[in-house]
């Protein structure tokens, strides 16, 4: 997103809060209320274009999502797009993916209502390094010639009695939804709010070779230095590195696999 829609964003965010501290734990369900929202958003470009028209009084806005959403989605979902809409957006996708983002941080509300955030964001990391080593099953979740509803029924099946509800609440979304990235993707931004909510980093830390706990904690407490915040190292496998470590926090990457130096190498002999 833009820096307009960053900031209508995180305005309808901080509005937002308040109502899923009140709610409780039927922030989940408001949640699959925005869910909804955004896959009738994605089906009908003349709506996107009504709720982001510039031009158009926000009032009027406000007014096309109470006639849409009224009596089929609870009073505070739609009093919050209605705020929403009245907002500036730098382009109409931006409505849809912050609606998206709002029904993320519902659910992630109701897990911490319930005491088990960091469980949930626990089970979604580890979800992401599950489908990077099972090709068949992330090529299925993620095939979009299948149906929704089967893509969303297979990771049901897949998580079902395993993970807490938020968990799964969001991983059969991820599924049904695809919209315009992968599964894998669509839970790394659930880990990323999770962390955020939980006042910390996330390092998406890829080695060659299983680590130890102790080098785990101690990659852990040079990153909090760097940072000057907690860091929560989640740890990847991939042979292909043949050796070192890829270490994402948010935007910066830090290559040293000898994989990468052996890549520039390359790219420095060719040039």
């Amino acid at each position: 997103m833009r820096a307009t829609s960053e900031a209508a964003l995180q305005r309808a965010k901080d509005r937002w809060e308040p109502v899923l501290r009140e709610v409780g734990e039927r922030s989940r369900a408001l949640g699959e209320q925005l869910f909804a929202v955004v896959d009738v958003l994605d089906g009908s470009a003349a709506l996107r274009r009504a709720l982001t028209e510039p031009s158009r009084d926000g009032e009027a806005k406000a007014r096309l999502v109470q006639a849409v959403l009224s009596g089929k989605v609870d009073a505070e979902v739609v009093d919050l797009l209605s705020g929403v809409v009245r907002e500036r957006w730098s382009g109409e996708v931006d409505l849809a993916d912050a609606v998206e983002v709002l029904a993320v941080t519902s659910v992630l509300a109701a897990a911490e209502q319930a005491g088990r955030l960091a469980d949930v964001e626990d089970e979604a990391y580890r979800l992401v390094r599950m489908l990077g080593e099972e090709r068949d099953l992330r090529n299925a979740v993620e095939d979009r010639n299948l149906p929704a509803e089967r893509r969303a029924g297979l990771m049901d099946a897949v998580l079902a009695g395993k993970v807490y509800p938020e968990t799964t609440v969001l991983a059969v979304r991820a599924a049904r939804g695809l919209r315009r990235r992968s599964v894998t993707s669509a839970l790394r931004s659930v880990t990323t709010l999770a962390a955020e909510r939980r006042r910390h980093l996330v390092a998406s830390v890829t080695s060659a070779v299983p680590l130890t706990d102790a080098q785990i904690r101690r990659l852990g407490e040079l990153l909090e230095r760097g940072y000057g915040r907690p860091v929560q190292v989640h740890v990847g496998l991939d042979p292909a590195l043949v050796g070192g470590l890829r270490v994402q926090v948010g935007d910066d990457v830090i290559d040293g696999t000898l994989a990468s130096r052996l890549a520039d190498a390359k790219r420095r002999l060719a040039g």
